[in-house]
């Protein structure tokens, strides 16, 4: 059932099988089927490759793949540097400035402000592009800039977005907005279990955003989640993953790349050390599985996580284990009321065995939390698209930025602490008090999580 499945996916394909033949053969190939193989990948991405070698000059090709830069970090963690660039190539980047967004109004504000000031390009990808009142004004923006001569590419997840009518697409092609759907142009029906759930935005290669938030009010008003808005070298490897997606995906940039790479001049102060990392289903290696793990497994003092579905696969929820049972301060925190109604019985499935184990759980009430953040040991920190569960590990289109940098870590940190006012932890002794009915839901959607 593919090399990187792991036991417990491989149980629940088979009860499924058992339990449902017909059916469950035609959900397996649709939905089980993995293509982690080098020679897919290449042939998927084809056009792109060809069309970054023949428009890309060679200081942009040095800004993404020069392997420099990686010696700028902690000794330490250049051995995860060079794992998380195994993939697609792209390295540690230097002089950049963050800000961390915790405010959906903040996003929404900043990311208007910046479309209105872009100049030459807007380049747009997202998971949620809903029709809510914020969504529709980000939709008016673009159009007008569009109409003002500004080129806007924009990407819309299909599946997603399959209940949004097409004509609300075809309003911003009208206006000029370069529009294409990630599973174009070659639709597969063994593509329907692999979504783009990244959330990019580059304007004019000087500003990118990404992170949690997608294009929606949830977002913007009623949700607490996370993002980050980048200036500097790290927009550039921000930029290959768009171009990337957006030619794979049948749109077309037959040009001089240099306007969409251009220089970055050096920060003097809060210059931070960013390596920004794409992951999808069809390269060799599930590479942000391996990169948390990785950081999980080296943590000496703390690892603080915040994710809003925790459906760790094996290898990940064996680091976390052994983590806190090696006297690390290992703490995760999830939203105590889910968005979705089954998750909330299958993020509780982990539970027991990560409190036995030491590891503290901390539920979020108020606000759903939907945060994908890591900080550990003051220094490395994830703000991404990838939560904590198989289908962003090891399905999913995502993208995480790792962050080499002190006072980020400790911003995130404090943010972590902040956050810890508004929950509740969960206690081994508490846990296993609870109903049996629950511990029986609990047992059996552990069996399928997997697949969730």
């Amino acid at each position: 059932m593919g090399s990187n499945s792991d036991s417990s996916k491989k149980i629940a394909w088979i009860l499924i099988v058992a339990l449902l033949p017909a059916v469950g053969v035609v959900l397996y190939v649709v939905f089980g089927l993995e293509t982690r193989k080098p020679d897919y990948f290449l042939k998927n991405h084809r056009t792109f490759l060809e069309t970054f070698e023949k428009y890309a000059d060679d200081s942009t090709k040095l800004l993404l793949f020069g392997k420099h830069t990686q010696d700028k970090i902690r000794p330490e963690y250049r051995e995860l540097s060079r794992l998380l660039s195994c993939c697609n190539g792209t390295t540690v980047c230097e002089d950049n400035n963050i800000e961390i967004i915790t405010s959906g109004k903040r996003k929404f504000e900043a990311l208007v402000e910046d479309i209105k000031n872009a100049r030459h390009h807007i380049h747009m990808e997202y998971f949620y592009f809903r029709k809510d009142d914020g969504s529709k004004e980000i939709k008016k923006l673009l159009m007008q800039k569009a109409r003002e001569g500004v080129k806007v590419r924009f990407i819309h997840e299909n599946i997603a977005n399959i209940a949004i009518d097409p004509h609300y697409y075809n309003e911003m092609k009208d206006a000029g907005v370069e529009v294409v759907k990630f599973t174009n142009p070659k639709f597969s029906l063994f593509k329907l279990n692999y979504r783009d759930h990244r959330k990019i935005v580059v304007i004019d290669g000087n500003i990118g955003y990404t992170g949690g938030m997608n294009i929606s009010d949830d977002y913007f008003i009623r949700w607490r989640d996370t993002h980050i808005r980048l200036t500097g070298n790290a927009v550039s490897s921000l930029q290959y993953s768009f171009m990337n997606s957006f030619i794979t995906s049948g749109g077309r940039i037959d040009e001089d790349f240099a306007p969409y790479y251009p220089e970055h001049e050096a920060f003097e102060e809060n210059d931070r050390l960013v390596q920004i990392v794409p992951d999808e289903p069809d390269s060799q290696w599930p590479i942000l599985l391996m990169g948390t793990t990785w950081t999980v497994q080296h943590t000496k003092d703390y690892i603080y996580i915040q994710t809003p579905y925790f459906v760790p696969p094996e290898s990940l929820l064996q680091a976390l284990k052994t983590a806190a049972l090696k006297g690390a301060d290992v703490r995760i925190m999830i939203p105590q009321k889910a968005d979705l109604f089954f998750m909330g019985p299958v993020n509780k499935a982990y539970y027991k065995e990560c409190l036995e184990a030491g590891v503290k759980i901390y539920e979020k009430t108020g606000r759903f939390i939907h945060s994908k953040t890591l900080v550990s040991d003051d220094y490395v920190s994830i703000v991404g698209t990838a939560n904590m569960d198989y289908r962003s590990l090891e399905l999913n289109y995502e993208i995480n930025s790792y962050i080499y940098d002190e006072n980020m870590a400790r911003m995130n940190r404090e943010i972590f602490f902040n956050d810890m006012k508004e929950c509740h932890q969960i206690t081994l002794d508490e846990w296993n008090r609870r109903p049996w009915y629950h511990k029986a839901l609990q047992v059996t959607l552990k069996l399928f999580s997997p697949l969730l």
